[in-house]
């Protein structure tokens, strides 16, 4: 069963694979061409002294000196510095992720089961539910592994969890909106609070809380370790250039997300990551876009894996879960461009019209809730679809 499920995830790690070697073959720009524009100075033959032709050589010499010094301060990034640190900022968000979770699992395990199949009794109840438990969880991955681990246990029906997996979709969106708002210089606050209370708790329930509210002081920590290891290409304009190309090849933009997706197994990382590199002005919006296009479909390797060995129903509810985000995406990436115009729209409005961070974040939430509304009223065709497809 264990390399089953090695296996399963080494073929789809090796699918993005190749479809972004072939998107990075084909581009046509050179990521590491680098050059400088060298100016011709006319000198002006005319009644000017010897000693000002000099001057100007004698500062034009100077200048070149400057910006060829420039280049190579670009050139020399400590690569080593930015790797590490971007490592070591993931590895604390991830790990924040974890303990969050594990707290909330500890505190409203049972009771996270119990909501499950008291409030999913209809597709609309379902997508509300499955928002919720995600948002707490901030995991849409773990909310749809329960669900399966539910439906194959037979305490939650196919049809039933059809719901809660649009849901959680919009849960992860929920969570994204949360990191936008670039929170992270309080995170001591809550490493702070989180370990007292975690270590001093007099109960079991407080220290629970203590570990969630640690948790969410990890994830902000890292997110601010990253933004600031990552502050050097700020001016490296070979790493805004392959960026800005991401934003053209929409396509080549979604594998790399979905490539990072499957490798970090987390959309909620890839797409907090993107848009703490938007907040500093190395991502644009139609770039954010593409990578959070294709982190909803790497988000789908955990599911499927998490089927393996079920039964039907619950092989069923992890393949809805992959078509529906296989579906939204393509439909995604060809009207990408009416997506950032509709997300720029939105957050004018909502007086961030020149925050990219909280314009990535508002159209994921956009386009999470669109694919929800369009898919929400064919359910049952969907699910008798399925039905036929894998029989019981």
């Amino acid at each position: 069963m264990f390399f089953k499920k090695i296996i399963i995830k080494f073929i789809f790690l090796l699918i993005l694979s190749l479809f972004l070697f072939i998107g990075i073959f084909n581009l046509k720009n050179d990521f590491y061409a680098a050059g400088t524009e060298s100016s011709i100075i006319r000198q002006q033959v005319t009644a000017i002294s010897v000693k000002k032709i000099e001057n100007q050589q004698q500062f034009q010499k100077t200048e070149t000196i400057g910006v060829v010094n420039q280049l190579k301060a670009q050139e020399e990034l400590n690569i080593f510095h930015i790797v590490m640190g971007v490592m070591a900022g993931l590895v604390l968000f991830l790990y924040g992720v974890a303990k969050m979770a594990e707290g909330m699992e500890t505190l409203a395990g049972d009771r996270v089961r119990n909501i499950l199949r008291k409030f999913t009794t209809n597709p609309l109840g379902g997508v509300i539910t499955g928002s919720i438990v995600t948002t707490i969880l901030d995991s849409s991955s773990v909310t749809i592994i329960i669900v399966i681990a539910m439906v194959s246990a037979g305490l939650l029906t196919y049809l039933e969890s059809l719901g809660v997996v649009l849901g959680s979709n919009i849960g992860t969106a929920f969570g994204v909106q949360v990191v936008a708002f670039n929170i992270d210089e309080y995170a001591p606050i809550a490493l702070f609070m989180g370990f007292l209370l975690s270590l001093l708790g007099k109960n079991e329930r407080l220290k629970q809380i203590g570990l969630i509210v640690l948790g969410i002081g990890l994830l902000f920590f890292g997110l601010g370790y990253i933004e600031n290891a990552t502050a050097p290409f700020r001016d490296y304009p070979q790493f805004i250039n392959w960026m800005e190309n991401l934003g053209h090849n929409t396509l080549q933009g979604a594998l790399v997300g979905g490539l990072f997706t499957v490798l970090i197994q987390s959309s909620s990382a890839t797409v907090a990551i993107v848009v703490t590199l938007a907040s500093q002005g190395l991502i644009s919006l139609p770039t954010g876009i593409a990578l959070m296009l294709g982190a909803e479909i790497g988000t789908c390797a955990d599911t499927l894996v998490a089927t393996i060995g079920r039964k039907p129903p619950a092989i069923r509810t992890g393949l809805f879960h992959f078509l529906f985000n296989f579906a939204s995406v393509t439909v995604g990436l060809l009207f990408a461009s009416q997506l950032a115009a509709l997300s720029l729209w939105v957050s004018t409005l909502a007086g961030a019209g020149d925050n990219v961070a909280r314009q990535i974040a508002n159209a994921q939430l956009i386009f999470n809730l669109l694919g929800v509304l369009l898919v929400l009223g064919f359910l049952p065709w969907i699910a008798r679809g399925l039905e036929r497809l894998i029989p019981d």
